[in-house]
């Protein structure tokens, strides 16, 4: 079991950045973790993932003004958005899988790690995101 709060959210303009923040009740560094986005009424999206090597994967509608991290000594996971925009509006949750993020190999030895929501157990209960034009 592991407990996650987020924090860091709050209302912006339209091209602002904000730093979220994700805090665990342990060591996540064999964690894979990440940010997820939800507006009440939609489906949950994701947003981003790193793994317990560092390795990063990005919703195409983040990618370039996202970045996800983490700070293995400090049991924290960060999402610094920029270039924020209106439909970035959103509660944006922080989660945590079991174990590693899975791996999807594509027949050459590469491999891209699962953006997939469906993949992680527990779950902050999310941070407020506003950005207005």
């Amino acid at each position: 079991q592991v407990q996650l709060v987020e924090s860091g959210g709050g209302s912006v303009q339209s091209g602002g950045s904000l730093r979220l923040s994700c805090k665990a009740s342990r060591s996540t560094s064999s964690n894979c973790m990440g940010w997820f986005r939800q507006v009440s009424g939609k489906e949950r999206e994701d947003v981003a993932v790193i793994d317990t090597d560092g390795r990063e994967r990005y919703a195409d509608s983040v990618k370039g003004r996202f970045t996800i991290s983490r700070d293995t000594d400090k049991n924290t996971v960060f999402l610094q958005m920029n270039s924020l925009k209106v439909e970035d509006t959103a509660m944006y949750y922080c989660a945590a899988g079991s174990m590693a993020c899975p791996r999807r190999y594509d027949g050459t030895g590469n491999y891209d790690i699962s953006l997939s929501h469906a993949n992680f157990d527990y779950w902050g209960q999310g941070t407020q995101v506003t950005v207005s034009s």
